[in-house]
């Protein structure tokens, strides 16, 4: 993590003109500098939470059942995979400090006005699933917790009930805004990381570890695909990592933001596969429940399991508000004439809907899950190609521009579309479908190729993209515009 003279500042007193955790009524436009007074150090407890989710327990227990790894080739899985996506992350939340904007408002200035409407509406279609499989996961959660306390069985109409509550919930934390999602992830940290200590310890006592450490090594392919399915969740959070940056002073350090990212991610996703890994030896089944909150009511005894489906009922609850409270500046970035708060609804009926349908139609939890994630990481890499390879070149943001969604507009390019980000968007989306396999899905080059067989058809994403849009011309980086007054006419410009 970054040093002290890396996060300088203070926690910023308001965000949109709210105080506390009041309503935060800032939309797209940029940050004033007055108010990008937050601290560096503030994404490791952002990122912790948007990690504490019981679907670690659940891969971590199928690498070692499905994928046969041993817990030495899960450990070096498990510390791997969120370097990789939350590496990427970090970098692209760099951005969010040189423009103060969220990140689809930023991809206004690579993909040109009309063209960010693409990979836009493509990513807040994705989030719609993602937010469906949290919403079901923070269900299931609550819903053991009423069966082991209260002895309440579930049945259609509870669930409904529960995912209802759970998505209102959702709603009213992404609603208040940034610094709502901020108190309540520091928070939910120190919870998580206390009871998953305790948790830690019922697995030393309890687990078997010979025969743990018996198991036999699995192939690398293994390691290779279980790092991309691990990775995939992660890359999810690369076009909202500027959400949570922008708030950053321009000083703030480039380096910090990276480690710090890194840090919060990797904390909770390698113990938590761990302890799948290790709960897996014992309980096989854990990794191909059909709900995998009730597997782990009945793994561990009740005074530890209610606290502990608790705290990850509010780690699920905060991943979707940290994905809702995105999706609502990514909404705004496709046209929607609403304040953020009404656009984040949008998402919260969506989300009610589908998580209403997984829970009363699906037959398999995990199945549904893989292969989403699996798709996800290919929609999410095929805009971060492009992006983090603009970033390579732009050193600043035209803040009127990024605004300005008329043909007067610095960025409106050719026809509103930047031709080279757009081709090398579809290029890259395309190779990893080609690649992708999934139940949902399967490309015609899935099969018989390191590549699709290793299940990184994301990896071939953001690579082919990347090196695409590198190599085709690009239109003129317009100069910013002069010093206005107010944000929207603030010209943003720093150097890394």
């Amino acid at each position: 993590m970054g040093t002290d003279a890396d996060h300088k500042g203070a926690t910023p007193p308001r965000a949109g003109s709210a105080r506390g955790l009041g309503l935060e009524t800032r939309g797209i436009e940029p940050v004033p500098p007055e108010e990008r007074t937050a601290r560096v150090r503030g994404l490791v407890p952002t990122w912790i939470a948007a990690n504490i989710t019981v679907l670690l327990l659940t891969l971590g227990a199928g690498l070692t059942v499905t994928y046969g790894l041993n817990f030495w080739q899960t450990l070096v899985v498990g510390s791997a995979a969120p370097l990789v996506s939350f590496g990427l992350v970090g970098v692209l939340g760099i951005a969010g400090k040189r423009g103060g904007a969220p990140g689809m408002a930023l991809s206004r200035a690579v993909f040109g006005q009309r063209g960010n409407l693409l990979p836009g509406a493509l990513i807040w279609v994705a989030r719609w699933g993602w937010e469906t499989i949290n919403a079901v996961t923070g269900a299931y959660a609550l819903l053991t917790v009423l069966d082991i306390t209260l002895g309440v069985r579930r049945n259609g109409l509870l669930a409904v009930t529960v995912l209802l509550f759970f998505v209102l919930a959702t709603f009213a934390i992404s609603g208040l805004g940034i610094r709502a999602v901020r108190s309540c992830a520091a928070w939910a940290s120190w919870l998580f990381g206390a009871f998953s200590v305790l948790v830690l310890c019922h697995l030393i006592a309890r687990t078997d570890w010979s025969g743990v450490f018996a198991h036999a090594a699995g192939p690398e392919s293994a390691m290779i695909a279980g790092i991309g399915l691990i990775a995939a969740g992660g890359i999810s959070w690369a076009p909202t990592s500027s959400d949570f940056t922008r708030y950053l002073p321009r000083t703030a350090s480039s380096r910090a933001i990276v480690l710090d990212t890194v840090a919060g991610a990797g904390v909770v996703v390698l113990p938590m596969v761990l302890m799948g890994a290790v709960m897996a030896a014992s309980t096989p089944h854990l990794a191909v429940a059909a709900d995998p909150a009730a597997f782990l009511g009945r793994a561990l005894p009740p005074w530890l399991a209610v606290p502990y489906l608790l705290i990850t009922l509010v780690g699920t609850l905060l991943i979707n508000a940290m994905s809702m409270y995105s999706a609502g500046f990514t909404a705004q970035t496709l046209g929607f004439k609403v304040p953020r708060p009404w656009a984040v609804s949008v998402n919260a009926v969506i989300s009610l809907v589908l998580g209403a349908s997984l829970m009363l139609v699906a037959t398999s939890f995990l199945d549904s899950l893989v292969a989403f994630l699996s798709l996800l990481a290919v929609a999410f890499s095929a805009w971060a190609g492009v992006f983090a390879t603009d970033m390579l070149r732009r050193r600043e943001y035209d803040a009127r521009a990024l605004l300005d969604t008329t043909r007067t507009s610095a960025y409106w390019y050719r026809g509103g579309f930047s031709p080279a980000a757009v081709t090398a968007w579809a290029l890259g989306l395309t190779t990893g479908l080609l690649f992708t396999s999934s139940d949902w899905f399967t490309g015609p080059l899935a099969a018989n190729n390191p590549v699709g067989r290793y299940g990184l058809g994301w990896v071939a994403t953001v690579l082919v993209s990347g090196l695409v849009y590198a190599v085709l011309p690009k239109p003129a980086v317009v100069p910013a515009a002069p010093n206005g007054s107010g944000a929207a006419e603030e010209s943003t410009t720093l150097a890394v």
